[in-house]
């Protein structure tokens, strides 16, 4: 059965529904990467439906190296549209840590889907892999990118440090940090 996550509704947005990608996402998927600020901050666009389903490839080979697992985040309301996406990766048995990213759909910024879905994988990843010793959840952002200090902070990710400018990413970033409860 494929692995389904909630993220309750807030007095100005319904609730989300987060699931695995599937093929049929690739019109979404293209909809949401025709915004330039998304673009610009992602390693991969996806701007071809030959990205799209590479995209959507790298997605299930994720999900079955048991190593990163992404979601697409959808506001649950009829017609379940695509307002994001959550990624759990690094995940490898007896390390300690992984990592989180996340991208939001222009439509949805500014509407709390960013941290509602991080939170509900930071809960999922912290339940599914405590028998393999993951004890520490990490996101990174570029510095100049205030919203995701502004996400990292409303889900509990504390501030750690500032990374140095490494290739592909040209500034310095930061690197938050969630401990198990």
């Amino acid at each position: 059965m494929p692995i389904v996550l909630h993220a309750a509704a807030t007095p100005s947005a319904p609730g989300l529904l987060l699931r695995p990608w599937r093929d049929d996402d690739a019109e979404a998927l293209l909809a949401a990467y025709r915004d330039p600020v998304l673009r610009s901050w992602t390693r991969y666009p996806v701007t071809t439906r030959a990205e799209a389903r590479a995209f959507l490839r790298r997605t299930r080979q994720g999900w079955a190296s048991g190593r990163r697992f992404s979601f697409a985040v959808l506001e649950a309301t009829e017609g379940e549209r695509l307002v994001a996406n959550v990624v759990l990766k690094e995940v490898t048995p007896g390390r300690p840590a992984a990592e989180v990213g996340y991208w939001t759909a222009a439509p949805a910024r500014g509407r709390g889907v960013a941290p509602r879905a991080l939170e509900a994988v930071t809960g999922w990843a912290f339940a599914r892999f405590t028998a393999g010793g993951l004890t520490r959840l990490e996101l990174l952002h570029q510095v100049d990118n205030p919203a995701s200090c502004r996400v990292a902070e409303k889900t509990g990710y504390a501030f750690a440090e500032v990374l140095p400018a490494h290739p592909p990413f040209p500034r310095d970033g930061h690197r938050h940090v969630r401990l198990r409860p």
